[in-house]
């Protein structure tokens, strides 16, 4: 099974934008929201909030701009803003796609981050569609860029990512993640998994161990 692990979380921005929705979020995690910049092949741009053990938080927003329409990640976006903002999905990088391409059918697509920093983050992913249609499975991504450039290197931070809660069926997401074979607590192990069978099959909502105690959003 190749290496892979939870890489961020990504969250839509709600009526009050980008800012402001990145605000509350890291008012509620204590959690400093950071620049994170545009993204020029998918017509959106985010705010970062780093968190520990190299995961991080994304606020993302539309831009104005044609990209936004076209791209799947701009599409998944968007609609998830159209409907209030909000969780928009889950994503595990892996230091090897090739499986999962096999897996999917499909190759994976670049993409890349202009940052406020003057750094082009660059990586690949793979499963957006998919996310569109079934919010409850994470995508996939590789990084490019050196580990020093990752989103949760930014700033130092000891809020914790320790829960997600999932609609759908369990054997449905590990299957997809590819490990229906594997033993339970193979993967992320210090990460709570809740399953909501009877509710949308989505990402309801995420929890986090902060200096301020247990945060469930």
């Amino acid at each position: 099974m190749t290496a892979m692990r939870i890489d961020h979380v990504s969250y839509a921005a709600g009526p009050e934008g980008l800012r402001a929705t990145a605000g509350r979020l890291g008012e509620q995690l204590d959690v400093t929201p950071l620049g994170g910049g545009v993204h020029p092949r998918f017509g959106t741009r985010n705010v970062i909030l780093p968190l520990a053990e190299g995961r991080y938080v994304e606020v993302v927003e539309c831009l104005d701009h044609p990209s936004s329409d076209k791209a799947p990640f701009g599409k998944a976006v968007r609609a998830a803003s159209e409907r209030g903002g909000g969780w928009m999905a889950w994503v595990v990088a892996v230091d090897d796609l090739a499986p999962v391409e096999q897996r999917l059918g499909r190759e994976a697509a670049p993409g890349n981050r202009h940052t406020p920093e003057g750094v082009d983050l660059r990586w690949r992913q793979i499963g957006v569609l998919d996310v569109i249609r079934h919010p409850n499975l994470p995508f996939f991504v590789k990084w490019e860029s050196p580990a020093e450039q990752h989103p949760s290197r930014l700033a130092q931070c000891r809020t914790r990512l320790v829960g997600l809660t999932l609609g759908g069926d369990v054997p449905v997401v590990r299957e997809w993640l590819g490990i229906s074979e594997a033993p339970e607590g193979a993967f992320e192990s210090d990460v709570e998994f809740g399953f909501v069978e009877d509710e949308d099959a989505r990402l309801h909502d995420v929890t986090f161990e902060t200096s301020n105690g247990t945060v469930t959003l």
